[in-house]
């Protein structure tokens, strides 16, 4: 077990999720029955806040809620979670971002309002540079403003804190900021989206990778489903580690576990097949509870996956 309590600081959105849980997607113009509909913190920022912080780590946030009932209940489940919420920003008159999920068994979709999101300001940022300067490690999204994102990424490098970039939602990101980001871990569409390269065999995704990491000067770590994950080791050979068997109720929350608990382990200074390993089985695990938040798994439960 981790003699070490790594310190993470994660800027990022925070929403509360409206899931609609439904047998099967309804197509376009067609209306179906759904089962239920639950209110569930979220948001991929708050999301592996709580990630990291179920797995043992040191958690400061940066983001923004409205203030209204949403906002409350958020930062009153980040709360729970053990996350510090000092630094998230509760504004009047605006909303709480919102994220509508419409889940079955197999998988799920997502329609997001960003709401205070968008007010996560590179001012507000800046006003916590202490904060990240002092960081083992500095994880980003995309569903902030892209200059926050930025801001971010230049404060932690110019104090040799590690980035990570989980680029979701995909949108293009200037060069200037890909080169501030020490590990990007997209999964596959986001990869296709950010390189214009949609792999179909093992070479061609390692071919891939090697033009991307070539040409930016950082690592990635692609997610690719069921398959598990891909990264490129010290020789240039593409390494896949695959995810666990398990019984899936809930895909929601899997990449943000695995980033969540990616961080985690380079933050402690793993070796990355040590850290994508363990990501991998924190992912899996996570799918086999209802929620992103509470099915984020907690340290001793990944450690015995897998055994």
């Amino acid at each position: 077990m981790p003699v070490k309590t790594p310190r993470i600081v994660i800027v990022g959105s925070l929403n509360m999720d409206l899931v609609i849980s439904m047998e099967q997607m309804p197509k376009v113009g067609e209306t179906v029955q759904a089962q239920s509909i639950h209110y569930i913190p979220g948001g991929k920022g708050a999301n592996q806040a709580v990630g990291c912080s179920r797995l043992g780590a040191q958690i400061d946030m940066i983001g923004a809620v409205g203030g209204d009932p949403f906002g409350d209940q958020i930062i009153g489940q980040m709360k729970r979670h053990g996350v510090n919420t000092e630094h998230i920003s509760v504004l009047e008159g605006v909303s709480t971002g919102t994220a509508t999920i419409f889940h079955t068994r197999q998988d799920n979709c997502i329609a997001i309002v960003a709401g205070a999101n968008e007010h996560c300001s590179a001012d507000q940022v800046s006003s916590c540079e202490s904060l990240i300067r002092q960081a083992d490690l500095l994880l980003v999204q995309l569903e902030i403003p892209l200059e926050s994102v930025r801001q971010a990424l230049t404060i932690a490098r110019s104090a040799g804190v590690k980035t990570v970039l989980n680029p979701a939602p995909a949108k293009p990101l200037p060069d200037e900021l890909l080169q501030l980001v020490d590990l990007l871990t997209p999964n596959e569409t986001e990869f296709a989206a950010l390189s214009g390269a949609e792999p179909d065999s093992e070479a061609a995704w390692q071919q891939s990778m090697t033009d991307w990491e070539r040409r930016h000067g950082h690592k990635v770590v692609v997610t690719r489903g069921a398959a598990g994950s891909s990264y490129l080791d010290d020789s240039g050979a593409l390494v896949t580690v695959p995810a666990l068997t398990v019984s899936v109720v809930d895909t929601t929350g899997a990449g943000d576990s695995f980033n969540a608990a990616l961080s985690y382990g380079l933050a402690l200074g793993w070796t990355l097949h040590q850290a994508v390993s363990f990501a991998g089985k924190a992912a899996s695990l996570s799918v086999t509870k209802f929620g992103a938040q509470d099915g984020m798994p907690k340290l001793d439960e990944v450690m015995e996956a897998g055994r």
